[in-house]
């Protein structure tokens, strides 16, 4: 697969001293305000970590989640939904650092919880889990978990292993955008239809809020006609 092969020979580039400013500048970091913009899209298919056997277990599992993701959506729907999911959830990262500079508390490590090939695998694991929710999967190869949980899995491990240890706020609501996105995309029949539906929903618990506060100090009588309510 193209994505394994991307990943592994950015991760081995970084070792060698000549070959090791490539991956750096994939990377995702504060310079892409800079104008190294196609960090945005890049720092995905960069190996991340020291050489162990936990790269190569990360690998087993980007090729076995991958692959099922891949047939499900065909190439064309596979590689939007990564490029897109990535760019966002970059977005949503680069501007949570800026404000936090304002703020006076900038991260000393900012994106390392979203960086390189485990943002892959946090939005191939994402894709599964919504595509084939159903599916049991065993978590360390013994607990049998529906595959659905792992959406919200991937966000307690991102906060517990990612924010917890590094403070890096930034990297956190990248990976929980990233989740999002791939749920809204591959759950609503798109990225648009699922934003129009998520925002219809917001507004509908506006107006429930509204009518709710409305009944509390005035003491009108809310008669519900289903989807539309009428205030008396």
């Amino acid at each position: 697969m193209l994505l394994l092969a991307a990943v592994f020979v950015t991760f081995s580039m970084q070792f060698f001293e000549s070959t090791a400013l490539v991956p750096a500048l994939l990377r995702l970091t504060p310079a892409v305000l800079s104008g190294f913009v196609w960090q945005l899209v890049t720092y995905p298919f960069v190996g991340a970590g020291g050489a162990s056997i936990w790269f190569l277990l990360e690998l087993l599992v980007l090729f076995w989640f991958g692959r099922d993701v891949f047939w499900r959506l065909g190439r064309r729907r596979f590689w939007r939904l990564i490029l897109v999911t990535a760019v966002v959830a970059a977005a949503v990262a680069l501007l949570t650092h800026v404000l936090m500079g304002l703020a006076g508390g900038e991260s000393t490590a900012p994106f390392i919880t979203m960086q390189g090939h485990r943002m892959l695998i946090t939005i191939l694991i994402a894709a599964f889990a919504t595509l084939y929710g159903e599916a049991t999967i065993l978590l360390f190869f013994v607990l049998p978990l529906k595959a659905r949980w792992f959406l919200w899995l991937e966000i307690l491990a991102a906060f517990v292993f990612g924010l917890l240890p590094s403070k890096d706020l930034a990297g956190f609501l990248g990976v929980c955008t990233a989740v999002l996105v791939v749920y809204t995309s591959l759950r609503s029949g798109g990225l648009k239809r699922g934003f129009h539906d998520w925002r219809k929903r917001l507004e509908r618990w506006i107006l429930e809020r509204r009518l709710a506060r409305l009944r509390r100090r005035r003491r009108f009588d809310v008669v519900d006609g289903g989807k539309d309510e009428i205030v008396h």
